[in-house]
């Protein structure tokens, strides 16, 4: 019954966020980032789900829970939290097609990866050819679907993907809760602020946020299955799997969390092997599932001959330098995590209780030990652990609420909607400010170029405007994008087209198995040797095809074809950490005579010097 009515309750969700984006992109709405007129109908309609499904719990509460109006109440609940994902991301999203912080940076990569899916069905690097990838593939490769299904490129469906999946998982959280506490309005609750909290905290990765949301329901199901629960512990194996080919430092989180709620079980039940049986189903059947998507890599890790070195925990921002504690917090949130501290405290024997404070107490020795691991070179991302303790705190909470309407004589009519109505009110005061706070994000997916050469704003688009006739004169020259390697430092341009790249922008992002450090060294050869004993072309030309990898077959550079003495400019990126930023880029110059030979055809783009080996 639980899987039946969460998989309904899913594809409800994404087919209400499905059809809501197709509606807002068809409208003519002003962009986020010139007028307030988006903001508005953000809060109008937010206001609206939270009014109406508040009005629906208050009539279950009053004893109504028989007939069509109670059906109509548990469809809105489910669906509530998904129809948030629509009016606080959709809504201000709705006259851009790029999704929440562009292509900038981070949302580079990941639009890198989507792109790449969106060509093939297997499993490979976003960047490099020939190799598997390193970065969970299960959120990429079904929105790589999506984009075949739709037609769609893949920069251009990480928007209508991210809102669907988002509110896909929304959408479950309402029966998830319900088959562990038994209340719909209390797990009602539970999904709305789960939601929104993760739409605040980490919205611009949503396959992250789609883990983090059942991080608090996994922790209270892990305490039915080591006590001896089949259905929870499968559910849990499932979670676990999925969730490690997804986002894996929430999976770490919770996967070490049970293990620890295991460890507590075997010595408080008397040293039983209930927890130890059914920890080790979890464990097995989970990394089974997981192997789908990490088993090539992992083959190629072991087998391979790599120099495979990661960076990718080379990063603490100032956020990983605090101690997350909000229930010292002045705010809607900040109540709601006091009452969960005071609900934990109390009630530490119950199991949904135990789950939640060992997962805390999981979440909190893993921030403290990644402010340390510096001292060895690295972080354990830390920092990004703050919207799980919120989560946790926050579920809390809202059980105390529940617990305290057990346990308290019941209240009268007036008092019960004077109730209803401080939590909705409540609520709508967090929820609102979702698009505010998220407002840097929306800017930038109005700010940036898209895939077409606009900026949704209407202001005079960048250099990206010119990648159509970069693309458009590298398949002039007999190569399409998936049969080229491209080597330059325009993320964006790689982003947009699924070329492979010789090197990735950053080492944080690429593969290890890429050999990041190696490929940068053999870049600053060609460069230096450009002026040296590589400027004649045939010495440059047997120089990259004694290349360890598959040598570039085009280069993007930025230069002036007008002007033979300025050079041919690029830049490499080199891991600094531990400082903050973690990055330190150089320039590099190629001497244009180095390609001046028939072997290559050369083209001015705009900015770009596009240089293509002939075949």
């Amino acid at each position: 019954m639980i899987v039946s009515r969460a998989a309904a309750s899913s594809v409800g969700g994404a087919a209400l966020a499905f059809i809501s984006w197709w509606i807002l992109r068809a409208s003519s709405l002003p962009a986020f980032n010139t007028s307030m007129v988006t903001r508005a109908l953000a809060t109008a309609f937010s206001m609206v789900v939270v009014v109406a499904v508040a009005i629906l719990l208050w009539t279950w509460i009053r004893g109504r829970r028989t007939g069509w109006l109670a059906g109509l109440t548990e469809i809105a609940a489910s669906l509530a939290p998904a129809a948030l994902v629509v009016t606080t991301l959709g809504i201000p999203l709705s006259a851009t097609r790029l999704y929440l912080d562009g292509v900038q940076v981070d949302q580079g990569f990941r639009t890198q990866f989507l792109t790449r899916m969106t060509e093939t069905v297997s499993n490979q690097d976003m960047n490099y050819f020939g190799l598997p990838t390193f970065y969970p593939i299960g959120w990429f490769w079904l929105g790589g679907r999506m984009a075949n299904l739709m037609n769609m490129d893949g920069w251009e469906v990480y928007q209508p993907w991210a809102l669907v999946s988002l509110a896909a998982a929304a959408a479950a959280l309402t029966p998830v809760w319900r088959a562990l506490i038994g209340s719909l309005p209390a797990s009602a609750a539970i999904a709305v602020v789960t939601t929104a909290i993760v739409l605040t905290e980490t919205p611009d990765e949503p396959y992250a946020a789609i883990v983090a949301m059942f991080v608090p329901a996994a922790t209270v199901a892990a305490g039915k299955a080591l006590n001896g629960s089949w259905g929870a512990t499968a559910a849990l194996a499932v979670y676990l799997g999925l969730s490690a080919s997804f986002y894996t430092l929430f999976t770490a989180i919770t996967a070490l969390s049970v293990v620890v709620l295991a460890g507590v079980y075997f010595f408080a039940r008397g040293r039983s092997l209930v927890p130890v049986k059914h920890l080790l189903v979890i464990g097995v059947s989970s990394i089974l599932i997981a192997l789908v998507a990490w088993g090539p890599y992992l083959y190629h890790r072991l087998f391979g001959d790599y120099e495979a070195r990661s960076t990718a925990n080379h990063f603490l921002p100032v956020e990983g330098a605090r101690i997350p504690i909000p229930f010292f917090s002045f705010s809607v949130l900040g109540l709601l995590s006091l009452l969960g501290l005071f609900f934990l405290c109390a009630r530490i024997r119950a199991r949904e209780a135990t789950g939640i404070a060992v997962t805390l107490a999981v979440s909190y020795a893993w921030a403290v030990a990644s402010m340390v691991t510096p001292l060895v070179g690295t972080t354990m991302l830390g920092f990004r652990l703050e919207v799980v303790i919120l989560l946790l705190f926050a579920t809390a909470g809202i059980l105390a609420l529940a617990y305290a309407a057990d346990v308290f004589p019941p209240l009268t009519p007036a008092a019960t909607t004077a109730a209803v109505i401080l939590v909705a009110a409540a609520g709508l005061v967090y929820i609102q400010q979702i698009p505010a706070h998220n407002q840097a994000h929306i800017d930038q997916a109005y700010a940036d170029t898209d895939g077409n050469g606009e900026r949704a704003d209407r202001f005079p688009a960048d250099a990206g405007r010119f990648y159509a006739d970069v693309r458009e004169f590298i398949s002039s020259r007999g190569y399409e994008p998936t049969d080229a390697v491209v080597q330059t430092d325009e993320i964006n341009f790689m982003a947009m087209n699924p070329y492979y790249g010789f090197n990735a922008f950053t080492s944080h992002y690429a593969n290890p198995l890429g050999e990041y450090d190696l490929r940068v060294e053999e870049l600053e050869s060609w460069a230096e040797g450009s002026y040296e004993d590589l400027e004649d072309p045939d010495a440059l030309l047997a120089e990259l095809d004694s290349s360890r990898w598959r040598a570039p077959d085009v280069f993007v550079f930025r230069g002036n074809l007008e002007d033979p003495e300025e050079p041919f400019k690029t830049h490499v990126g080199h891991d600094i950490f531990p400082n903050e930023p973690n990055m330190r880029y150089e320039r590099l110059f190629f001497n244009p005579a180095a390609f001046d030979s028939p072997a290559w055809s050369t083209e001015q783009i705009g900015p770009f010097v596009v240089v293509v080996r002939n075949r």
